[in-house]
């Protein structure tokens, strides 16, 4: 048995002191008072000194990390993405294709399903599954991606990759043809269906929505709004999938929070709009996360779209953003410090919210009991000090 006591836990809703979590084989049993003369002999005891303890982040959308993106198609290179997340916190991760080829995007499909096979605690974040994200954009919203590698959704394509049972979570932009069959399709076998890199109008959200679909990706990011549309269908104005997410409690989405993509007062409305129980934190984070500042490449090395990081951020040459450099740990930061939510909401958006919208809420995503103990140890700023995947603490090998 593992006890965490002596710390701050981050609950749902609120933050629980005085107590302590126990964890016995890799599950939460429960959280309660701790009586030092009541400790089982080999118990290990844990002291967090004051710290936060909180649950693994879960991250929906996330391209790479440390050097690699999982688009290269390789387990190592997928270890090495999973391992730079777990660092950052990041225990659950879903790891996103780019634009690419079909047998680029089945490389990646392989690749993952190998690393997840293996479950070693020491090759970091645990893939809760792929999500199927290029290459079905609309052609004038493909932004960082390559846009050789963009395509209208094709049956026989989409539904080889579903059948390697990798995919957890599927996009595609609502406008395109063949994109209501496409949702239909991955609803049907339980995904998470979004819609993303879209100019779409309200009434084909609608009826992308009466197809399955349920999340739209980075909000304001590669999205339509009134203006693009009326470019896109004349007059008059229409409302966007800005106004369908809004208007529609079913829905949810997300924002990557890295302090570059979203100014404050959008983050702050975010907040409030969409609400802790339907916005997701997402790194959206490509091979620059933890690497020098300089030129990396955006999807498979064979043939990606190249971009400029600056440490900060990435940028393309005309200086549009082309994803993020930051781990989980800084979104949780930067969403606590430039909005009116709590640590626990903060904490919420990147753990609980984005387990409940895959459909995980039941195993992960908050410190519960029945769980499995995924545990961030965390210092007073947020910033992560310790990592622990079913109860057992994730340690970097080799300094990697």
């Amino acid at each position: 048995m593992q006890i965490f006591f002596n710390g701050r836990i981050i609950l749902e809703e609120t933050l629980l002191d005085d107590s302590a979590v126990f964890v016995a084989d890799g599950t939460i049993q429960r959280i309660g008072p701790f009586n030092p003369g009541e400790v089982p002999v080999d118990a290990e005891l844990i002291d967090l000194t004051g710290q936060f303890l909180g649950p693994g982040y879960v991250d929906l959308h996330v391209h790479g990390g440390k050097g690699a993106d999982y688009m290269d198609g390789t387990p190592s290179a997928v270890i090495q993405a999973n391992r730079a997340h777990c660092r950052h916190g990041t225990t659950t991760i879903f790891p996103t294709t780019t634009t690419g080829s079909r047998a680029q995007l089945e490389r990646m499909l392989r690749a993952c399903a190998e690393v997840r096979a293996e479950g070693r605690i020491e090759d970091g974040s645990r893939i809760g599954g792929v999500h199927y994200y290029g290459p079905y954009f609309a052609s004038d919203k493909v932004g960082c991606h390559s846009v050789e590698g963009r395509r209208d959704p094709d049956p026989d394509e989409y539904r080889a990759a579903f059948d390697l049972g990798m995919i957890r979570i599927a996009t595609c932009a609502a406008e395109l043809p063949g994109a209501e069959a496409f949702y239909r399709e991955a609803s049907d076998r339980g995904y998470l269906v979004t819609c993303g890199h879209s100019n779409a109008s309200y009434q084909e959200m609608q009826r992308a929505f009466n197809a399955g679909m349920r999340h739209v990706d980075h909000f304001w990011c590669a999205m339509s709004s009134v203006s693009t549309i009326r470019q896109r269908l004349g007059a008059p104005f229409q409302a966007s999938m800005e106004q369908f997410v809004l208007m529609n409690p079913e829905m949810s989405s997300e924002v990557i929070a890295d302090g570059e993509h979203l100014a404050p007062d959008l983050l702050e409305f975010a907040y409030r709009m969409i609400g802790p129980d339907r916005l997701c934190l997402v790194t959206d984070a490509n091979r620059a996360v933890d690497m020098p500042a300089g030129a990396y490449c955006f999807g498979p090395t064979e043939d990606g779209a190249w971009f400029e990081s600056d440490g900060r951020v990435g940028r393309v040459e005309n200086g549009s953003l082309a994803s993020s450099v930051a781990g989980m740990d800084q979104l949780v930061r930067v969403m606590h410090r430039d909005t009116s939510s709590s640590i626990p909401e903060a904490v919420r958006m990147a753990s609980l919210t984005p387990a409940s919208r895959v459909g995980l809420a039941n195993e992960l995503g908050s410190i519960a009991s029945g769980k499995r103990a995924d545990l961030l140890v965390l210092d007073a700023g947020l910033a992560v000090d310790r990592v622990f995947i079913g109860g057992v603490e994730y340690q970097t090998p080799g300094g990697a």
